[in-house]
């Protein structure tokens, strides 16, 4: 991560929830940041950016203030076949990152081809709002089912298939899981399911 702002706090949280191993090169830091420093979790060079700084990196997001600095540090990342992602400019990036939407195992990717990064937050906000709570144990339900259909029918892939995109589709099952009456959930999936 080269730059230590609130972008690049932003970035550096996400890093770590996916398990990278994070070098933050920037003479300041969010206080976060530092925080993230000092507790061991990243490592910090506090210092201005270097080529030296991309030895042995696979994966180099750009957030300075500096929009030629951005330019050259993308420039020698690309130089050494190194993903690059400068968050001001996507032209310059060799991937974009989505917003995205988490509950749970359920997961929404929201992209505007780094065209308007405003929009797809908004959008994120949005969806958050709609895909409430309820959608985490949602989907774990249709997981545990979805295993047990699997051993129902072995053999009809398109049957369990079918089976699943209609449980999927019921709201009154949504909001039996959201309510937490699993017995009675089961007990509407049993009717479904008497039907096959």
């Amino acid at each position: 991560m080269v730059g230590g702002g609130q972008v690049g706090e932003r970035k550096v949280e996400g890093l770590l929830k996916a398990g990278a191993r994070v070098t933050v090169v920037s003479p300041e830091v969010t206080p976060r940041v530092a925080s993230l420093a000092r507790e061991g979790c990243i490592e910090w060079r506090p210092r201005e950016y270097e080529p030296a700084d991309l030895e042995g990196k696979v994966l180099v997001f750009v957030a300075t203030d500096d929009r030629l600095l951005n330019a050259r540090v993308a420039g020698d990342c690309q130089a050494l076949g190194i993903l690059v992602n400068v968050v001001d400019a996507p032209e310059e990036s060799t991937f974009l990152v989505p917003a995205i939407v988490r509950k749970g195992g359920l997961q929404v990717a929201i992209s505007t081809g780094g065209q308007s990064p405003a929009l797809a937050s908004l959008l994120k906000e949005r969806l958050e709002k709609v895909l409430g709570e309820d959608y985490e144990g949602f989907v774990r339900f249709l997981g545990e089912l979805r295993s047990i259909l699997k051993q129902k029918f072995p053999e009809d892939q398109k049957k369990r298939a079918c089976i699943l995109r209609r449980l999927a589709r019921d709201s009154e099952l949504l909001n039996l899981i959201a309510r937490g009456e699993k017995e009675a959930a089961r007990e509407r999936v049993n009717q479904c399911l008497s039907g096959w």
